[in-house]
């Protein structure tokens, strides 16, 4: 253990502000959501579906560009195919994988969310900071985001 390189004071008050600020932001935005029966997984998955060329994907490859488990989208297209807001299908350009296909239905539910959604956005983040460190915030994960997933696709950026 004497080879750690700890972390310094300034660096322990950073990061745990970090960590429990994510963990706050999180939860204030699921508690945004609550009252309209919804998740932040579940709107996550039909904004980013909504993004995708056509609003269909391969659920494989959703579920590494949301950052979660293959088992963990199975199960929240489950849950949104029995509302009716999405679909699942086989895959159209080889027929072996799974496609998830945003519905009319599941089309209508976000846009009546989406502003929800960004109201939450922007008085728990983007409105308390300055846009200065806004910026300063976003380059920062982005830089954490490229080390850790330098193959990563941005929905409806990359496409």
């Amino acid at each position: 253990m004497s080879d750690t390189n700890w972390l310094d004071a300034q660096q322990q008050k950073h990061w745990r502000a970090f960590l429990r600020g994510t963990r706050l932001l999180e939860k204030a935005l699921v508690d945004d959501l609550a009252p309209h029966k919804m998740q932040l997984t579940e709107y996550e998955l039909l904004s980013m579906l909504s993004e995708s060329p056509g609003q269909r994907t391969r659920m494989s490859r959703l579920a590494d560009d949301i950052v979660q488990s293959r088992s963990r989208v199975t199960h929240t297209a489950a849950r949104l195919e029995k509302r009716g807001w999405v679909e699942r299908c086989r895959a159209t350009d080889d027929g072996r994988g799974v496609e998830i296909l945003l519905t009319d239905e599941g089309r209508t539910v976000l846009d009546e969310l989406a502003g929800t959604h960004v109201e939450s956005v922007r008085e728990h983040l983007v409105d308390i900071l300055t846009p200065e460190q806004f910026t300063a915030l976003g380059e920062a994960m982005a830089t954490v985001r490229d080390r850790l997933a330098p193959e990563h696709h941005e929905i409806g950026l990359d496409d």
